[in-house]
């Protein structure tokens, strides 16, 4: 691996770790409850996203490249399909009731392990097989696949961080950056109110 290979590999991997990171802040300071509480119509959970970047980053930095974890994936049973999901799509998507949240947290953290070996031993030249991609995209480099992860994992982060406010109306990127205007909650509340006034006379127009 050369300097420059070494650079780049690090500036990317620095922007998948922020992500990583920022999924995870939206669980703190939540119920087990609130924390698998199905907030949209397709049944999205903070957990639910926890539990499905882990098994995208054990899939593209662990399997597509030829690294299969030694033991079984997270969450891996038998009994995966359900009446509901016979084929069981949806098993790395919501956390059963005997998944406790710390084991979840840290099944993601030993995918991260896991991947970042792969970031270390090989090149962003290094080349893949990614069998659910169309045939002329399905071996992409090392380098497409972590533009891609991190591409993944921030639209889930920003998942979470609309599930979150929605639970109990915290905000922000993590704890010491919040990323958002320093508005009072009354300002907050002015401004709420504005755009449902927007809303409602364009809706009449």
């Amino acid at each position: 691996m050369t300097r420059d290979d070494e650079a780049d590999t690090m500036i990317l991997h620095r922007y998948l770790q922020l992500q990583r990171e920022v999924l995870l802040f939206k669980l703190e300071g939540l119920t087990e409850r609130q924390v698998r509480w199905p907030s949209t119509p397709t049944g999205t959970t903070l957990l639910g996203l926890v539990k499905h970047l882990t098994w995208v980053e054990l899939g593209y930095l662990g399997e597509c490249l030829g690294r299969p974890l030694e033991v079984p994936w997270p969450w891996e049973t038998d009994d995966a399909a359900t009446d509901l999901d016979p084929d069981g799509e949806l098993t790395d998507l919501w956390a059963r009731a005997d998944e406790s949240r710390e084991d979840i947290v840290d099944g993601y953290r030993a995918a991260w392990a896991h991947g970042d070996a792969a970031l270390r031993e090989l090149p962003l030249t290094a080349l893949a097989e990614v069998p659910w991609w169309p045939e002329e995209r399905r071996h992409p480099t090392l380098h497409t696949l972590l533009v891609h992860l991190i591409a993944e994992t921030a639209r889930h982060a920003g998942h979470a961080d609309i599930i979150r406010e929605g639970l109990d109306g915290a905000a922000g990127l993590r704890a010491e950056v919040s990323n958002l205007p320093e508005l009072s909650e009354q300002q907050w509340s002015a401004h709420l109110a504005r755009l449902r006034t927007i809303a409602e006379d364009a809706t009449g127009r």
